[in-house]
């Protein structure tokens, strides 16, 4: 089943650095023992929280009443080699960050621009994790599971994740434990289309342009690093969930209502808000804009213990001696101020266990 250890500290198992100890913490390094601990749990009738990378989780202060499966298993094998493109199986439990760090290195293309992210490959599928113009569920082919509710291994084809915005089917419930994820990733050697306009100019480039690999790589993290969005334990703007709340997507009416609550609290000739195409009636807009001029700028709430990121408006941070309780209370001030002064809620990306926004 796993190593097996009681009343370990949550906190230092995240990367906001908050959260009281779990009754149970079992470490499982193989498939076979993640599926072991998961029904040992639930044939008890013992509440369960999956950890993986820790970097999308706020935990309460009283910690985790149950078992707590910390994901740590190993493996990235080419399934199939073809032209175009190759097909990769990752283990749930591998560093994300290493899994594009190696094919960078191999020449495969799809996922360079997910650099730098925390946490572990096998949380990819469940919120669609996405940045700079790529998402997974641009190169997922398919994610094996555990069915808790069936209690069987079960696969889900690309199309069968219902992959939105920072959203798949594995997010709605914890039904689904996530084992492997396969990606077709493709060869060459150069990037993916440059999709977004801060990388294009760095990287001197139109968007729309490809790269070599590795010059994406490097600006990707580069463009993180200026954000407070790569991972270092001397920094604490980067003791964060990075980005904690997602881009609001708002039906065109509203977006046109949100337009005009802006020109009555900025003024006719203030800032606008930002629009991107999000299907068809629909518009996605700026969270961090919203905060930022909602009057919450960087830095807001320094020294802490928890203050919006220097760096970047989007993150709440954990200043180095943060509770849970000061995170949600911060959290709360800024999706209340947001919504108060543009009649836009905010909905967090990180998951709350224990407590609620």
């Amino acid at each position: 089943m796993g190593a097996t250890e009681h009343g370990v500290e949550l906190a230092p198992l995240t990367t906001m650095r908050v959260g009281g100890p779990a009754d149970t913490l079992v470490t499982a390094e193989t498939l076979d023992e993640v599926v072991a601990a998961v029904r040992a749990a639930d044939e008890a009738g013992t509440p369960l929280l999956l950890l993986s990378g820790g970097s999308n989780l706020v935990i309460a202060d009283d910690g985790f009443r149950g078992t707590v499966v910390r994901i740590a298993t190993k493996g990235v094998r080419v399934e199939s080699t073809h032209d175009e493109h190759v097909d990769v199986v990752v283990a749930a439990g591998e560093v994300w960050d290493d899994v594009v760090a190696r094919a960078v290195a191999e020449g495969w293309s799809g996922i360079e621009a997910l650099s730098g992210i925390p946490g572990l490959a096998g949380a990819t599928p469940v919120q669609n994790v996405g940045a700079y113009g790529q998402e997974v569920a641009q190169t997922i082919t398919r994610v094996r599971v555990w069915d808790r509710d069936e209690r069987r291994e079960r696969t889900f084809a690309a199309q069968e994740c219902a992959f939105t915005y920072r959203h798949s089917v594995f997010k709605e419930t914890g039904r689904h434990v996530v084992l492997e994820v396969t990606f077709r990733l493709g060869r060459g050697g150069l990037s993916a289309p440059v999709a977004y306009a801060d990388l294009a100019r760095q990287l001197g480039v139109e968007q729309g342009e490809r790269v070599p690999l590795a010059a994406a790589r490097e600006a990707v993290l580069a463009q993180r690093g200026i954000r407070g969005m790569v991972l270092d334990a001397a920094d604490h703007d980067t003791w964060s969930c990075g980005s904690f709340f997602t881009n609001p997507i708002l039906p065109a009416g509203r977006f046109d209502e949100l337009v005009e609550r802006a020109a009555q609290r900025l003024g006719p000739q203030g800032p606008t808000p930002p629009v991107f195409p999000a299907g068809e009636g629909l518009v996605k807009t700026s969270a961090a804009w919203l905060i930022d001029q909602a009057g919450f700028g960087k830095g807001h709430a320094m020294p802490g213990p928890a203050a919006l990121s220097t760096k970047h408006t989007l993150a709440v941070t954990n200043r180095g001696t943060a509770t849970a309780a000061d995170i949600a209370a911060l959290a709360r001030e800024v999706r209340d101020g947001v919504e108060s002064a543009f009649g836009v809620t905010l909905v967090n990306e990180p998951v709350f266990v224990g407590h609620e926004l």
